[in-house]
């Protein structure tokens, strides 16, 4: 364990799984002097971690009682149960804090364990890569008991500054992962696509990239503010663009991209909301109405 002599006014911790998220984790921890105790199902990869000061755990349990602080960081929920059910009466009186990606219901369930067994418990959505865990910009979302939140913030902030408690349901932090990946999914589906489609006269994406990044900057991101207020008001009327307007810009971008031989398949489903939207009536609407027709999907 580290001799840091700040190690003795920092909370101790224990982070289980050392995939490259649970590395990073752990090492956030150590470089700002928090005893860390560290487990993984494979030996080896603590190496790293015990190199820098870190405790490595021989079992879950042993880990586990280390600390008043268990943070989890596994491939999935039933890694999760797999390796912690067995461990409840260590947990009872513990805070867990439950960083492995799942989805809303899932972490609500483990919310349900935990405190059956009397364990405190936070789940949390980490939006940053690996090396991103521990500087300012690194969000992390977490949902669950406010006490355990209240009395480990300041541990919790050194995963990443920009750390956020969205209230006591646990099934939040997921819910926000998801919607953001969405988001990234989308935008990154849509960039491919127009790279596709300029490759064809040779244009490359590097002298592209200006062009994408100014579009997005001074286009798509302003219209965000204004979309949330539509959506939340469910006004949909504009001024600027509508759907009757998107209806024939939609089918000029699938048409030119079927001559220019790139395929239209990320476009079609986007397409097909807006057609539906216009055949039901609301041609006049904003773009931010499709919201309608993902809420009703089967209607």
């Amino acid at each position: 364990m580290s001799t840091n002599t700040a190690s003795t006014t920092r909370t101790p911790v224990t982070v289980i799984g050392l995939g490259m998220m649970g590395t990073a984790l752990a090492a956030a921890f150590l470089g700002q002097g928090h005893p860390t105790t560290v487990w993984n199902r494979s030996p080896r990869k603590t190496e790293l971690l015990t190199d820098q000061g870190a405790l490595g755990a021989d079992t879950v349990g042993e880990a586990v009682s280390a600390g008043p602080l268990v943070v989890v960081c596994l491939s999935n929920d039933e890694a999760v149960h797999q390796v912690l059910d067995s461990e409840s009466e260590n947990l009872k009186g513990r805070v867990l804090v439950n960083l492995t990606s799942s989805t809303p219901e899932e972490a609500r369930t483990t919310a349900a364990w935990a405190e059956r067994h009397g364990i405190e418990y936070l789940d949390g959505a980490i939006m940053a890569i690996p090396p991103l865990v521990g500087q300012p910009q690194a969000l992390i979302f977490y949902g669950g008991s406010s006490r355990a939140y209240s009395d480990h913030e300041e541990t919790l902030r050194v995963l990443g500054g920009a750390t956020t408690y969205l209230g006591s349901d646990t099934g939040l932090p997921s819910l926000y992962d998801v919607a953001l990946l969405g988001i990234l999914w989308s935008t990154v589906a849509g960039n491919i696509h127009a790279l596709a489609l300029v490759a064809t006269e040779g244009v490359t994406a590097e002298a592209f990239l200006p062009y994408a990044t100014g579009w997005l900057n001074h286009v798509a991101v302003p219209y965000l503010p204004r979309l949330a207020e539509e959506v939340d008001r469910k006004d949909y009327t504009t001024d600027i663009s509508t759907l009757n307007v998107n209806k024939e810009a939609i089918a000029h971008l699938v048409s030119a991209s079927r001559s220019q031989g790139v395929s239209p398949d990320l476009l079609l489903p986007v397409q097909a909301l807006i057609e539906r939207r216009v055949a039901r009536g609301h041609g006049s609407d904003s773009l931010s109405s499709l919201i309608e027709e993902l809420r009703k999907p089967s209607a």
